[in-house]
């Protein structure tokens, strides 16, 4: 793959340093107390500049997370079966405290997430977000009905149970004193997921462990 071009860099840069700029602003004074013209202003540049990469206010938060928008997606292929992989995908997440997973108990991502979460108007738009991941990994699973149904429950699960160990950790626990819970919370819901989902997408139920 060829590194991106001097053009692409500099985009990239701008996108980082808005969104940077602006999560600072909302984290000091509230998300709704700070204007689009204060975080161009603190950005130094114009209105309509920040708007071009950044159409809703909203987006400068979501930003952070944007990564992560078809990861079930990329993940689903890796096999050996898509829950099978996406189970592995997310345990390792836990292991290495990924804030993607809630178990993560750092004073700027506990911030930032109570920034997310704490605000609803980032909340429904983080909504949006979670949709396209859905259809993102519709499409991997076959696209047919059955792989939407899959990609919303699959989604679905992972969001529950990234929230409630951020819940956890916000209320004031540990992260070595929620991991067991949410090592074993995990693995009953993917193999929930896999029994409930083997008879409608092919490869579900992962590998025979009889």
């Amino acid at each position: 793959m060829n590194a991106p071009g001097l053009r692409e860099r500099k985009k990239q840069r701008m996108y980082r340093t808005l969104s940077d700029t602006a999560v600072e602003l909302f984290l000091e004074k509230g998300f709704d107390a700070v204007s689009v013209a204060e975080v161009a202003a603190a950005a130094e540049v114009s209105k309509p500049t920040l708007f071009r990469y950044f159409p809703a206010k909203e987006d400068l938060v979501l930003y952070r997370i944007a990564d992560h928008e078809d990861e079930a997606a990329r993940v689903a292929v890796q096999g050996p079966t898509p829950i099978e992989a996406l189970r592995r995908h997310f345990l390792a997440g836990l292991d290495r405290c990924d804030p993607v997973t809630g178990l993560n108990d750092h004073p700027a991502v506990l911030a930032f997430h109570r920034l997310l979460y704490g605000t609803p108007a980032l909340v429904a738009r983080m909504h949006t977000q979670l949709e396209r991941s859905e259809a993102a990994l519709a499409e991997a699973l076959g696209g047919d009905l059955s792989a939407r149904l899959a990609a919303g429950q699959i989604i679905a699960v992972q969001r529950i149970l990234a929230l409630d160990n951020w819940r956890r950790i916000a209320a004031g626990e540990r992260v070595e004193d929620v991991r067991e819970d949410a090592v074993a919370a995990a693995e009953r819901a993917f193999a929930g997921l896999a029994a409930g989902l083997a008879a409608g997408l092919p490869g579900a139920a992962g590998p025979s462990t009889g």
